[in-house]
């Protein structure tokens, strides 16, 4: 398969709206807001041997998409378990602008808003990792959402729930697979903004009750939301991804 540079990302401006989740999260914003400063040099300096070619794994080189059928290797070590978070957000992120290009029937401003304000976030996570993984970073993914019906509210927002509830458990269960402390900081960081998101879509699905932290998203005992490891994450996200995700080489995957 051609092997393509990838391009640089430009820095975005953004505001969000939202109460629930910090203002102004343009990738220039999140990247102080993560505590870096040069896009590779803080987070990936201790996973720099990683050196494979990029559709079977990170390497020297990335490309710009890859294609329905391709089997995608995360990788090992921080860089693999980074991949793995870039993942995902892809797959937010793509479902979000389908939420905004279709419109379900009935969707209100503030309910439009409220999507759009989420998207706009899940850009500032997917430029982050995209600046932070450099050349280490896996394609981009070739998604698929077929299976939803755009039209119908209950059909997006019970997706939209799945997916914010699946990504806060995934960051939740990456985080010991970790081994840089930069890393698991940022980490805890991007999965607080995931908690966020879910909260809001469950309020939207049932407002002014305790559903946005409902006992089944959350341990009545302990407070905390549940932790996945990549195992448990993968296949649910595979759905919707044409590429075949590896995680083979993930520490305790």
């Amino acid at each position: 398969m051609e092997q393509l540079h990838k391009d640089p990302a430009s820095p975005k401006q953004r505001v969000s709206v939202l109460p629930v989740v910090p203002v102004n999260i343009g990738r220039r914003w999140f990247m102080r807001y993560v505590g870096v400063t040069a896009a590779g040099g803080v987070l990936l300096s201790s996973c720099a041997q990683e050196n494979l070619n990029p559709i079977t794994g990170p390497g020297e080189t990335s490309m710009r998409g890859g294609r329905a059928g391709d089997v995608v290797e995360l990788g090992s070590g921080d860089i693999g378990v980074l991949n793995y978070a870039y993942a995902l957000e892809q797959a937010e992120l793509r479902f979000l602008e389908l939420v905004l290009d279709t419109r379900y029937d009935g969707m209100s401003t503030k309910e439009f808003q409220v999507f759009k304000d989420l998207r706009d976030q899940e850009i500032t996570h997917v430029d982050f990792f995209e600046a932070v993984l450099g050349s280490f970073a896996i394609p981009k993914l070739t998604l698929d959402y077929s299976s939803v019906n755009f039209r119908n509210r209950d059909s997006v927002l019970t997706t939209a729930r799945n997916f914010a509830d699946l990504a806060t458990a995934a960051y939740n269960g990456a985080g010991q697979l970790l081994t840089d402390a930069n890393n698991l900081a940022t980490a805890g960081k991007i999965v607080s903004v995931e908690a966020r998101h879910a909260s809001v879509i469950r309020e939207l699905i049932a407002p002014g009750s305790t559903y946005f932290a409902g006992d089944d998203v959350v341990d009545p005992a302990t407070g905390l939301d549940p932790a996945k490891m990549p195992g448990e994450v993968l296949p649910v996200a595979q759905q919707f991804i044409k590429e075949i995700i590896s995680a083979s080489r993930l520490p305790m995957a």
